[in-house]
């Protein structure tokens, strides 16, 4: 086995004890539970989990009950932060605080109000974050979609700022309902490639109207009809670059297809805080010719 491959394996193994602590978030999880996920050592358990990510599993714990509680506070405002507390496995409200300013320098109440999304993204970006899943790709027609479309022309770690402002309009304007209708991220730009400043993404909800001026800036837009390529990415958002490389850098080459001019989609099939973020589903389009 080459070097890359026994790193894939190893990455693969500790890549399956971190979907573990997603998924069983409000359970006991102990050393001795999540080194039996993957059959390591329980000795040095500790030393090849901080090694892979660069943080220690206990931390890694605390970080991502964090993260759950962080949704609930910007987009769940009319839940008590007692219950979020409670929720993140802390003892008291009190202790919650301090974990939570001490791990974004803003108290639960300060981030409810104003949120320091980018201070928050640099806490979630882990080393080693190489993953891989198979992708069933299918090639579809995308029918034309009339959308309200907030645009976002900013740093990609200020994204959740535009998506508070979108659901705002949203709540306002009743004219595209979450319950019943699509909502859609349109990405002009990579991120890793992009400078911060020159970042392009629309968050977009459909409707069957032009939008009216608005407040938030919110504006009428058509994603064309047309062939794409789409695969399935599950589970969380900040991992969902692996699916869209995989879709140009591995398929495409070996479809035989061209790329039509238009950015690559997403279409979001739910959303946090309504569900876990391990259990997030999206379609990522890539527009054919």
């Amino acid at each position: 086995m080459t070097n890359r491959e026994t790193n894939r394996a190893y990455a693969l193994r500790v890549n399956k004890v971190c979907d573990f602590i997603y998924e069983h978030l409000d359970e006991n999880l102990s050393v001795d539970r999540l080194s039996q996920v993957v059959h390591f050592s329980r000795y040095h358990f500790h030393r090849q989990f901080s090694e892979y990510t660069g943080v220690s599993v206990i931390r890694f714990i605390q970080l991502m009950r964090l993260k759950r509680a962080s949704y609930q506070l910007a987009f769940n405002k009319q839940r008590k932060i007692i219950e979020i507390a409670l929720d993140a496995c802390f003892e008291n409200p009190e202790s919650f605080s301090r974990a939570f300013k001490n791990t974004f320098g803003q108290t639960p109440s300060q981030f409810r109000m104003q949120p320091k999304w980018e201070l928050w993204q640099e806490t979630y970006h882990f080393s080693n974050n190489e993953r891989t899943q198979t992708m069933d790709v299918k090639v579809v027609i995308f029918n034309e979609t009339k959308v309200a479309a907030l645009e976002h022309r900013s740093s990609p770690d200020t994204v959740l700022d535009s998506a508070v402002k979108f659901i705002e309009w949203r709540k306002q304007s009743k004219l595209s309902p979450k319950d019943s209708s699509d909502t859609f991220g349109i990405a002009y730009d990579d991120p890793k490639t992009t400078l911060p400043e020159n970042f392009r993404f629309d968050i977009c909800g459909t409707v069957s109207t032009d939008v009216p001026v608005n407040p938030q800036g919110v504006i009428t837009k058509t994603i064309p009809r047309g062939r794409c390529a789409v695969a399935r990415h599950l589970g969380s958002h900040d991992n969902i670059a692996t699916t869209v490389h995989y879709l140009y850098g591995e398929w495409l080459p070996d479809s035989g297809e061209e790329l039509r001019d238009y950015p690559c989609f997403f279409h979001y099939l739910n959303l946090i805080p309504d569900v876990s973020e391990h259990e997030t589903i999206t379609d990522v389009y890539l527009p054919l010719k």
